[in-house]
């Protein structure tokens, strides 16, 4: 783009589950550093835009669909000077094409005459260097890498309420279904569970998670029978238990959308990585209190069938005492 043009009305597409959406956030907040006088737009799915309310460089968010793309921005006005996508779908990059002087996407191959394709990466890459390729074409590079969610003084408040002082450590259990071989057995769970329990008296264990990971929390509860034990998943929103993770005195938990957002509230945590998504592409970047236990058999040839049983309890029981310190 030319550096003549100025730069007014920026949108970002960004249509992903939630945890890939914080994978932008540094990328946002480069644009916004680059341009303070613009007005930033992110346009997110409907169900996972809430994890970008309230972020300072966002100056508006809305929500935009594969389905209700096509009939978006049909009137010819080009109502952004830059536009950045993000996704596979070429709905989105047509939109933007359509409302947009100049747009940067992923892609390869013909595209129209204001639309600049960025090749995927050649190579593994951390997945936030990756998000941060669409930057290259416009001459903009990050240098502050850490994830951004922001939770609000009335949601710190009512977290407040919850968490009334105690000391909490909370447990991630499972990552989505889709790809559940990379959970951590739940007996592996238990047993660090207990090893909390006896050693840090003062300790409240969460079991964390959406609707899918309830069952899992009430199983593990009931194996502990403890009132120190307090689950959380599928209980509250999404923001809710951000606010309460943001109150974490330590997170422990699997690759997954809430281990994105303990990196972004910054809580000390310690994450646990399959073989075939290594923690070396997928952790945290500029994290200032993380510990990423990686599978043994990670890097060049590792399986999506290696057992997450092969991270043993004592490994990641050392990593909590090194967090937490001497009981």
């Amino acid at each position: 783009m030319s550096r003549h043009v100025p730069i007014k009305r920026i949108l970002v597409i960004v249509v992903a589950r939630f945890g890939d959406t914080l994978l932008v956030t540094p990328v946002l907040r480069r644009l916004k550093t680059a341009h303070p006088g613009a007005e930033l737009t992110v346009m997110a799915h409907h169900r996972r835009a809430e994890v970008l309310e309230h972020l300072s460089f966002i100056d508006r968010l809305a929500t935009i669909s594969k389905r209700s793309a096509p009939w978006r921005g049909r009137f010819g006005l080009k109502h952004y000077d830059l536009a950045l996508v993000y996704g596979d779908d070429s709905e989105f990059t047509d939109y933007a094409a359509r409302v947009s002087r100049k747009v940067v996407a992923f892609g390869t191959g013909a595209a129209a005459a204001n639309v600049t394709l960025v090749p995927p990466p050649s190579k593994p890459t951390p997945a936030q260097q990756e998000r941060a390729m669409l930057l290259a074409p416009l001459d903009l590079a990050v240098d502050d890498w850490r994830l951004a969610y922001t939770v609000t003084g009335a949601e710190a408040i009512r977290a407040d309420a919850w968490v009334a002082g105690r000391r909490l450590v909370g447990l991630q259990l499972q990552s989505f279904p889709a790809k559940a071989y990379r959970d951590w057995p739940l007996a592996h769970f238990a047993e660090l569970a207990r090893r909390l329990l006896a050693s840090y008296p003062d300790v409240q264990l969460v079991l964390l998670g959406g609707p899918e990971g309830r069952d899992a929390a009430l199983k593990l509860e009931a194996e502990l029978a403890s009132d120190r034990v307090s689950v959380l998943a599928g209980t509250v929103t999404m923001r809710e238990n951000a606010a309460i993770m943001a109150r974490l005195a330590l997170y422990v938990g699997v690759d997954t959308g809430p281990t994105h957002l303990a990196g972004a509230l910054g809580v000390p945590m310690i994450a646990m990585y399959h073989a075939f998504h290594p923690g070396y592409l997928l952790a945290p970047l500029q994290h200032p209190a993380l510990t990423v236990l990686e599978h043994p058999d990670a890097g060049e040839g590792a399986r999506r069938d290696a057992p997450m049983a092969d991270i043993g309890v004592d490994t990641v029981w050392a990593a909590v005492r090194q967090r937490l310190g001497d009981a």
